[in-house]
């Protein structure tokens, strides 16, 4: 079965109402392929690597969370942009991207799909004062030890999470954003909660998680933001009757 791009798009607008975001990037098709999609390839960000690996599976359409056109970014179509945006116009391949409406959809984003594969209870949004949050908090549904959630996340994940002890033994509560967001640990710590994960870790997240007593991992960005499109395509599957692939590649950050 075959879906024409444009019923494709209007539907992950629906899904993911990208105009009530202030995003950093265009979200929805930013590379217009050909007209009808039959098969769909999901991943993290918008390689030429993913781009290849969307060739070889014969995709008419690849959905990332990380895509091209970014705010501040050159303009000029050269080097590694000029390959990535040659790979999508020469087989006709459409690219679509969702950015922080990815993240912050409440059945298919990013920090949801984190929670389910974690056994976290969600609570509510991690920023007390925000329009759109992005994090979020909840419960474990039974206490543990800090080395022991560390191994939950690394068993989920399939990587071992850095991780900056906080003064308490046992995590119940927990923050966590995807991604680059470890400045969310502000949040986690203003709410007075054991623990916060985010993706990235910079310098003076250490001392913030140390200082605070906040128990503080850094699980990996491309890590922790590999399940939402994966919800996005295999709901697409479901809906649309299409076919869709998730490709997967390594990333150690």
């Amino acid at each position: 079965m075959a879906v024409g791009l444009t019923q494709l798009i209007e539907t992950l607008d629906q899904w993911l109402q990208p105009g009530k975001v202030s995003d950093y990037c265009p979200n929805g098709l930013q590379v217009e392929g050909r007209a009808e999609v039959r098969r769909i390839v999901t991943g993290v960000t918008a390689s030429q690597a993913l781009l290849d690996a969307a060739v070889l599976a014969e995709a008419d359409a690849i959905l990332v969370h990380h895509g091209y056109f970014w705010r501040g970014e050159d303009a000029c179509v050269r080097g590694i942009k000029k390959r990535r945006l040659q790979t999508l116009l020469g087989h006709d391949i459409s690219l679509i991207v969702y950015h922080l409406p990815l993240d912050i959809h409440p059945q298919l984003g990013n920090n949801v799909q984190l929670a389910k594969r974690l056994g976290l209870q969600v609570e509510g949004p991690l920023e007390r004062d925000s329009r759109n949050p992005v994090g979020l908090w909840g419960r474990l549904s039974q206490p543990v030890a800090a080395a022991e959630f560390a191994e939950l996340i690394g068993r989920a994940l399939g990587r071992q999470p850095q991780h900056i002890a906080g003064t308490g033994d046992l995590i119940r509560t927990v923050g966590w954003c995807t991604g680059a967001a470890q400045g969310y640990i502000d949040h986690a710590i203003d709410r007075g909660l054991d623990a916060f994960i985010s993706g990235e870790i910079s310098e003076p997240t250490v001392y913030a998680a140390r200082e605070s007593g906040v128990h503080y991992f850094a699980a990996g960005h491309h890590a922790t933001e590999r399940f939402g499109v994966q919800a996005v395509g295999e709901r697409l599957a479901d809906e649309l009757d299409i076919e869709h692939c998730y490709i997967e590649l390594d990333n150690p950050v």
